[in-house]
């Protein structure tokens, strides 16, 4: 029985995922984002590992049917609907829509976890549902995976501190679980840190979106348990 962290997408490969459960956060903001329009109403989520995949991905389809959303260094993607604020993510603007989305790192990170089985998403929005079907999803298989995005193909302490939250919680009244190192460091910092905001107001990530006047995402992001949706990610679309 074994949890194992990843503290960013880098070298894996399908075949490391193959069968696995597999849990991917990026919780500054994609997987907030994610989370949040699929309880607002979106049909459904594409991930895109760039944004002119994800105006290719679009070419053929009903320009009522769907939304580009995606960042950059922070900032919406020009000539797309909407950035990666979960404070955009309104029943209004996603409401029936497919989302095709392309950020900086969640989506990369969601698309080299495909190969697991099932994707789930994470963040602190859905923390006590995600909780509940990791918990499950360990009872099942003995074994769980949790990719983080990181920052710029680096360590990012809040996706870490959401990985080690869920590694408290899948552990919590078990024994006997193997945690690879990187589980074992994620776990330590739910020690440090007094709870979401000061976990994730620490971080460099942050820092950014606060000298971007995005300040307010940060917050929403680290109010935990908003909605109860647990987003899957299956044949490239990820639904509630």
């Amino acid at each position: 029985m074994k949890i194992d962290v990843f503290f960013t997408p880098l070298g894996l490969n399908a075949g490391d995922l193959s069968g696995r459960g597999v849990i991917v956060v990026d919780v500054l903001r994609t997987t907030t984002s994610i989370v949040t329009a699929l309880a607002n109403g979106a049909k459904a989520v594409v991930p895109a590992a760039t944004s002119e995949e994800a105006v290719r991905l679009t070419a053929n389809l009903e320009k009522n049917g769907y939304v580009l959303a995606g960042e950059r260094k922070s900032l919406k993607i020009e000539g797309f609907a909407l950035g990666n604020s979960p404070r955009e993510m309104t029943p209004e603007a996603v409401g029936g829509k497919t989302i095709y989305f392309s950020t900086t790192n969640g989506t990369p990170a969601l698309v080299a976890a495909q190969g697991g089985d099932p994707v789930l998403v994470a963040a602190a929005v859905n923390f006590s549902a995600i909780a509940g079907r990791a918990r499950t999803l360990f009872d099942e298989r003995g074994d769980l995976v949790v990719v983080c995005a990181g920052r710029e193909k680096q360590f990012a302490l809040e996706d870490a501190y959401v990985a080690g939250r869920l590694v408290k919680a899948v552990r919590k009244g078990r024994r006997k679980i193997a945690l690879n190192d990187a589980a074992t460091v994620a776990l330590d910092l739910t020690a440090r840190y007094a709870g979401w905001a000061a976990a994730l107001e620490a971080s460099e990530a942050a820092r950014e979106l606060r000298d971007v006047t995005l300040g307010e995402d940060v917050a929403f992001s680290a109010k935990a348990d908003r909605f109860t949706v647990v987003p899957s990610f299956v044949d490239r679309r990820i639904v509630a």
